[in-house]
């Protein structure tokens, strides 16, 4: 885990045998996708959580790859789930990717 993720808090505690929880993506809500999310862009990009607009696309927010690959990583942590890179492409919302990644059917 990297240092900005261990300072972060954003990912789930480890299970009592210190492996990370196992927890589907569709266990998490939407809406709790999206506030992590929102958080996460918010400490990343020092603006308050009530500035970062979930319908906007993440190209307005201007992260380069970098950044946009070390959040679905960290997010992929969170949720206990694989998350590809490339849904920011596919799903170009904070609003339309945590809906995919709360009901991926």
């Amino acid at each position: 885990m990297s240092h900005e993720r261990a300072e972060s808090g954003m990912t789930e505690p480890a299970s009592s045998s210190g492996e990370p929880s196992e927890q589907k993506a569709s266990a998490r809500s939407a809406q709790e996708i999206q506030s992590w999310i929102v958080d996460y862009l918010a400490r990343i990009l020092e603006k308050p959580a009530d500035a970062i607009d979930v319908t906007v696309p993440f190209d307005d927010f201007a992260l380069d790859s970098a950044t946009a690959i070390g959040m679905t990583g960290d997010l992929e942590e969170w949720l206990g789930e694989s998350v590809d890179p490339t849904l920011v492409f596919d799903y170009p919302t904070i609003e339309k990717i945590s809906t995919y990644l709360a009901n991926p059917n």
